[in-house]
C-alpha cells in the first residue's frame, strides 16, 4: 500500500500562512517553519507556569492503558510542555484524519522534545462537550464489496441538544454496531478491534466514551496522551477564566469583531462569524447545550429564550461543574490556560478560525500557541494502484466528475483507423462547404445562410455518429470503467479526500496495527 502524504489544502488564509505569503502570517503566533517560533512560545509558557501550575495540568491528563505515567513526572519535575490537538467524538472514530492529526501531534512533540531538551508531552482533547449530533453520529466506511456505507445513529430527543457525554446510545447503537461490523474484511487482524468497538460502542455507551476507548487503544502505544472536555480536572481548573468570560464578554467581542474586519480588509473570510451579543459560552439549559447572549444586565439562552443573571448562571456552574462550556473560539484559550501548550495541531478548518484568535489569547494574557498543520495521507491499496497504473491517471485526476473522467478515456479508447477517418471526414466537409459557400456566393450573395445551415446539419450529424462511437467503446470498455469508478470512491468518496470520508478500522482489520507504523514513520517533522 502507498502512503502520499502532504499537508491538506484549506481557505486562502490556510494556504498564505503555510506558505508564508501575503498578509496570513501577521493573524498567527509564530510560524510553524521557523524553530525559533517554538523557542519564544516555551518561554512564554514558563513565565506562566511554574511546578505547581504543571502539577496541576497533569490532573487533566488521561494515561492510556499503556502509557508511561513517570513521563508525567518528569513533565513536572523539569519543566515540560505540550503539544495539544483534539476532535470531537464520532461513531467507532469517525474519519482517518482523527489519526493523522493525532500521529502529527506526537510527532512534533518529539521533534520539540529534542530541539528543547525538555519532556513535551503531545496530547489529545476529546471535545465531548460539543452537542452536534448530526456530525457526530454517523460513520462512513467503503466495505469489502467496494460500495459505501453509512452508518447513522438516532437522536434520543430530536428537540434537546445536550452535550454528547450526555447522551447514552440507544437500542439502534447494537444494530447498528453489527451491521457495520458485517462491512469489514474478515482477516486475521480483526478479533482485537471488533472486540473493542463491540464493547464499547453498544447500547448504553456514549459516543465520547467510544471515542476514548479507540483512540487509546490505536494511539496509547505511540506516547499520546488524552484529555476530556468534561474532565472534573478540566471544568475545575477553567472555571474562574469561564466565568470571567460572562463579565468581560462585550470588551472580548468588540476584540474578535475588529480581527474580523483586519482579516476581511486583508482579503480573507472569517471562520466562525461574531454573533452580535454573543457570549463564547454555552450552558447547559431546557433545550440542552445553548449558546448565552448578553440581555442587558443578563444573559438570554438562545433557543429556550431562558434569562439568567451571571449570579445564577455561577450558581449552576456549582451544582455541576460540566454544565458550563467555551465555544469553538474560547476553547483553546481554555485549553492554554490549563496546559503548558507550546503548538496546536490542526486541519484546515481549525487553522482559519486560529486566523482569529491572536488578539482573543493576548486579551486573556496569553500568547498564542504556533499553530501547526496536521499531515494528510491518502492510503492507496495495491489494487487501487494496479487500476490507475492501468489507465494512466494521476490521483488528483480523480476528483472530476466520473463522466468528466470516463468520457476522457473513452476517447483515448476509439479506434485509431475510426478517429483517422472522422478527423479526413471533418477536413473534407469544411474544405468542400467553404468552396460551396464562396462559389454560391458569388452567384448570390443570399445563398450564403442555407450553406451555413447545411454545414451545422452535416456536423451535428457527424457529432452523433462520434458520441455513438464513444457509447459503443465505453460498452466495451464497461467492466475497466467500473474498476475506474472504484477506485475514485476508494480515494474521493462523496467527492471528499478519503482521509474526510473513510473509517480507519476498514485498513486497520484489513493490514492491521502496521499501518499506524506506517503513518508515523512517514509523518516526519523537521524543525530544521
Amino acid at each position: 500500500m502507498d502512503l502520499i502524504v502532504s499537508y491538506p489544502s484549506g481557505a486562502p488564509v490556510v494556504r498564505d500562512y503555510l506558505a508564508r505569503e501575503g498578509a496570513a502570517p501577521s493573524f498567527y503566533g509564530g510560524h510553524f517553519a521557523d524553530r525559533k517560533a517554538f523557542v519564544s512560545k516555551a518561554d512564554e509558557v514558563d513565565r506562566r507556569f511554574d511546578r505547581d501550575a504543571r502539577a496541576r495540568a497533569v490532573e487533566a491528563v488521561i494515561v492510556p492503558e499503556g502509557g508511561d505515567p513517570l513521563r508525567l513526572e518528569r513533565f513536572v519535575e523539569e519543566g515540560g510542555y505540550m503539544v495539544t490537538t483534539g476532535q470531537q467524538p464520532a461513531l467507532y472514530g469517525g474519519p482517518l484524519y482523527s489519526l493523522h492529526k493525532a500521529l502529527t501531534t506526537v510527532r512534533l512533540a518529539e521533534a520539540l522534545q529534542a530541539q528543547l531538551a525538555k519532556p513535551v508531552i503531545p496530547l489529545f482533547w476529546v471535545a465531548s462537550d460539543d452537542h452536534d449530533w448530526a456530525e457526530a453520529n454517523h460513520c462512513d466506511l467503503i466495505g469489502v464489496d467496494n460500495e459505501l456505507h453509512r452508518f447513522e445513529l438516532e437522536a434520543p430527543n430530536p428537540d434537546v441538544t445536550p452535550p454528547l457525554h450526555r447522551i447514552a446510545l440507544g437500542p439502534d447503537a447494537d444494530a447498528a454496531l453489527e451491521s457495520f461490523l458485517q462491512t469489514l474484511p474478515d482477516t486475521d487482524f480483526g478479533t482485537p478491534y471488533i472486540e473493542l468497538i463491540r464493547a464499547e460502542f453498544g447500547a448504553g455507551s456514549t459516543l465520547p466514551r467510544g471515542f476514548h476507548a479507540l483512540l487509546q487503544h490505536l494511539l496509547g502505544p505511540f506516547g499520546l496522551y488524552f484529555t476530556d472536555a468534561a474532565h472534573p480536572a478540566v471544568k475545575e481548573h477553567s472555571a474562574a477564566l469561564l466565568l470571567s468570560e460572562l463579565t468581560r464578554s462585550e470588551e472580548l467581542e468588540a476584540g474578535l469583531h475588529d480581527t474580523a474586519t483586519e482579516l476581511e480588509e486583508a482579503g480573507y473570510h472569517v471562520q466562525v462569524p461574531i454573533m452580535e451579543g454573543g457570549v463564547n459560552l454555552f450552558l447547559e439549559g431546557p433545550a440542552g447545550r445553548e449558546r448565552l447572549y448578553r440581555e442587558g444586565p443578563n444573559f438570554r439562552l438562545r433557543t429556550s429564550g431562558a434569562v439568567m443573571s451571571a449570579d445564577d448562571i455561577g450558581a449552576a456552574r456549582e451544582r455541576d461543574p460540566a454544565v458550563l462550556s467555551p465555544n469553538v473560539l474560547f476553547r483553546p484559550v481554555v485549553e492554554s490556560s490549563i496546559f503548558p501548550t507550546l503548538a496546536y495541531v490542526g486541519g484546515p478548518g481549525e487553522m482559519a478560525y486560529f486566523a482569529q484568535l491572536k488578539g482573543y489569547f493576548e486579551a486573556h494574557g496569553i500568547e498564542m500557541p504556533v499553530v501547526y498543520p496536521r499531515f494528510g495521507a491518502m492510503l492507496v491499496e495495491t489494487k487501487i494502484r494496479k487500476v490507475l497504473d492501468k489507465f494512466g491517471i494521476e490521483i488528483e485526476a480523480l476528483q472530476r466528475p466520473f463522466h468528466e473522467i470516463s468520457s476522457e478515456i473513452a476517447r483515448e479508447e476509439v479506434p485509431a483507423d475510426i478517429r483517422a477517418a472522422v478527423g479526413k471526414l471533418r477536413g473534407a466537409i469544411g474544405g468542400g462547404v467553404s468552396e460551396l459557400q464562396k462559389a454560391a456566393s458569388a452567384l448570390d450573395p443570399t445563398l450564403k445562410g442555407p450553406v451555413q445551415h447545411l454545414r451545422s446539419q452535416v456536423f451535428g450529424a457527424l457529432d452523433d455518429v462520434e458520441k455513438k462511437v464513444m457509447q459503443a467503446v465505453k460498452r466495451e470498455s464497461e467492466i475497466t470503467l467500473a474498476q475506474l469508478e472504484k477506485a475514485q470512491l476508494h480515494l474521493y468518496p462523496y467527492g471528499k479526500p478519503a482521509e474526510r470520508v473513510q473509517n480507519p478500522l476498514y485498513f486497520l482489520v484489513r493490514y492491521g496495527g502496521a499501518v499506524l507504523d506506517d503513518l508515523y514513520e512517514q509523518f516526519d517533522v523537521n524543525l530544521d
